[in-house]
């Protein structure tokens, strides 16, 4: 038996034909080797289809607070394109209805998409005209499940969701990752929120009963310590930024908020 030769076995097939592995260059059509090699970039490579790994356009912290006769929820209006401060004033708070509103963190172009989704079952519900609303933990639970799913399908939408409202007369609060592991608490940060934040709400979010003892005036002012903070110390955050407040009496949200800055304490700082 004769060695077969590597050089045999790397050219074409036949005359003008395909070598191993290459593609065949049919007569008449006017194929270059650009389009070849993007052809060869939409087909499965040694490891499958790959997915984006980490998201792009960015929002920093999310931060929720139960008191006791509703729910407040902030987040700054800073969009970052990787560690450039892209977009200043895009909303991240959002109100669903009546009594429910959304805080998103994470890949806003993953927010766009289910955004869609989310104001099609608001359209529904309004088409319907049954009285019924969509309430927060059913909102809550539908997004857990969408974000799991996303997840098993390794196809997850890169987000952290803070999700508040009123239910039956009790405020509610919860929050889902991109995983869609999700829970309800009176306290809910994301981001740098949850090591800057949440330990200025201790207080709360360690106590189940302590929001009860907690009014709207105290609440809010309570947010603008922590999203002062956050824009001291978050070098993702803005001075600008929205907070939604839901009671039973429905949803007050304010787009035009801003931090009350204070850089006395940088006096050996020059230069700024």
């Amino acid at each position: 038996m004769y060695p077969v030769s590597n050089n045999l076995l790397a050219g074409p097939f036949w005359g003008n034909g395909p070598a191993p592995g290459a593609f065949y260059n049919f007569p008449g059509a006017s194929v270059n080797a650009g389009a070849m090699q993007a052809a060869r970039t939409e087909t499965p490579g040694e490891f499958g289809t790959q997915r984006s790994y980490y998201p792009v356009t960015t929002g920093t912290s999310v931060v929720g607070l139960m008191f006791k006769d509703g729910v407040v929820i902030a987040a700054d209006k800073l969009i970052s394109y990787g560690s450039l401060a892209r977009f200043h004033d895009v909303d991240r708070v959002y109100r669903i209805n009546d009594k429910t509103v959304l805080g998103i963190g994470g890949d806003f172009a993953d927010f766009q998409y289910i955004k869609r989704h989310i104001d099609q079952k608001v359209i529904d519900d309004q088409c319907l005209d049954d009285k019924n609303e969509m309430k927060p933990r059913s909102f809550y639970n539908w997004l857990t499940r969408v974000m799991y799913n996303r997840r098993s399908d390794f196809q997850p939408l890169y987000l952290d969701l803070v999700i508040g409202g009123m239910q039956d007369g009790e405020p509610f609060l919860g929050h889902i990752n991109l995983r869609g592991r999700s829970y309800t608490s009176n306290v809910v940060a994301t981001g740098y929120g949850t090591h800057l934040a949440l330990p200025l709400l201790r207080e709360y979010s360690e106590n189940p009963t302590a929001y009860q003892a907690l009014g709207q005036p105290e609440a809010t002012d309570l947010m603008k310590r922590v999203m002062e903070v956050l824009w001291y110390r978050d070098c993702r955050s803005d001075p600008k930024y929205s907070q939604a407040v839901c009671t039973a009496s429905g949803v007050q949200l304010d787009a035009d908020c801003f931090v009350a800055q204070n850089w006395d304490l940088a006096h050996t700082i020059k230069g700024y």
